[in-house]
């Protein structure tokens, strides 16, 4: 029966970056892919998660299965990252969690509590936003709709045309927000544009749900959830995915969390269920290492230690890639690049047309996306130059 299926095209970020490995030019430079890479162009394992792991080769005695819910001391390090200590005190028996395998699981279990709690709800996304969100919602049944978010022509964040569209979310309604370091522009909202968003949830009814992937990326782990905080500070009801892939360097061990802010005990305890539930029926039971790495990392002192200044390099010096990146570009143009300074996290657009991202591609084995989206996170001292070069070549 398999002779009546279709070839399905390859996944745009996907194809991008399988076409590059098959690329025979030594000189090819792949900015397509969200993963972080050092100087040396390989994404590391942080120190912090190769010291856990040494310490649970030495103290893990079984591969037993993990409780449906997931592991509890990543559960309650996590939660308390995201909260911070005070609020999940203040929201004491309001809160609960479900692992999950990594953000995309995070963010499908979110959308199949939200569907059961609410299956005419519509569900906002920005515009553009993470293309795997809108089958990983869709999926489920939940209607899709756009709001405007980034304007190419400021490389920045459209706010009153953001506030002009979601003026019509109402009751019922769910509202996708990135938490920090949004995907694919960088363009972030301040902290007085976030408050306006919880207002406006507060006023209109609508329930937040937030995108977490890369707490720690942007200004910092507290900073990065200033805007998730104000919203659980406003409503009831507040949905996060949580993830560990890049601020711990866990990509393959696909460890994640979705967390439900709810308005009472009793809510709670039906969120997880739901939750639980819909775990059960799509992937069975979580995966366990990646998390118990996680969980033993925020549980003490040193490992956190240890990763809070790996994670706070990187950090810094994904900024200081921009702020070079801008400043060679305008330098070798002529041309105004200040925006890619201010942006926030792994990802820019350059501005190019479709027409030139393909061009630099074919000429110079320069890959990135058709919309010109970069992982920012890939350049390093080695190729630098040769991306400037291959962006100048196509606005002379």
């Amino acid at each position: 029966m398999f002779e009546h299926l279709p070839v399905l095209p390859p996944d745009s970020i996907l194809g991008l970056a399988a076409a590059c490995r098959a690329d025979t030019n030594p000189n090819k430079v792949d900015l397509t892919i969200g993963i972080y890479m050092d100087e040396a162009g390989v994404c590391p394992v942080f120190e912090a998660v190769k010291q856990a792991q040494r310490q649970l080769i030495d103290e893990e005695v079984t591969k037993a299965y993990i409780p449906p819910q997931g592991d509890q001391a990543f559960i309650d390090g996590m939660t308390k990252l995201i909260l911070g200590e005070q609020r999940l005190a203040d929201r004491a028996g309001h809160v609960a969690a479900v692992q999950a395998p990594g953000g995309c699981g995070a963010v499908r279990l979110g959308a199949e509590v939200l569907k059961a709690a609410n299956g005419a709800g519509r569900v906002w996304v920005s515009d553009p936003t993470w293309p795997v969100h809108l089958p990983l919602i869709g999926s489920v049944g939940l209607e899709i709709t756009q709001y405007r978010y980034y304007d190419p022509a400021t490389h920045g964040v459209n706010f009153d045309a953001m506030i002009e569209d979601l003026k019509q979310a109402g009751r019922g309604d769910i509202v996708l927000f990135h938490g920090c370091c949004h995907n694919p522009s960088g363009a972030d909202l301040s902290t007085e544009q976030w408050q306006v968003m919880a207002n406006m949830a507060a006023d209109q009814g609508f329930t937040p749900m937030v995108d977490l992937a890369y707490q720690g990326f942007g200004d910092g782990l507290e900073a990065d959830v200033i805007g998730l905080r104000a919203l659980v500070d406003s409503v009831p009801e507040v949905v996060i995915a949580a993830s560990c892939s890049k601020n711990m360097g866990l990509y393959r061990e696909r460890t994640g969390l979705a967390v439900f802010v709810c308005n009472s005990q009793r809510d709670a305890d039906a969120t997880a269920s739901q939750a639980k539930s819909a775990a059960r029926r799509i992937y069975s039971m979580p995966p366990a290492h990646g998390a118990i790495i996680a969980g033993r990392i925020l549980a003490d002192d040193q490992l956190r230690s240890t990763w809070e200044l790996e994670l706070n390099a990187m950090c810094e010096r994904i900024n200081g890639l921009r702020a070079q990146f801008r400043d060679q570009l305008q330098t070798r143009t002529g041309r105004d690049f200040s925006f890619i300074a201010r942006e926030k996290g792994m990802f820019s657009f350059l501005g190019l047309s479709t027409e030139q991202a393909q061009k630099v591609r074919a000429d110079r084995s320069l890959y990135m996306l058709d919309s010109s989206r970069i992982n920012i996170a890939s350049l390093n001292a080695g190729n630098m130059d040769a991306v400037v070069e291959a962006v100048a070549s196509v606005l002379a």
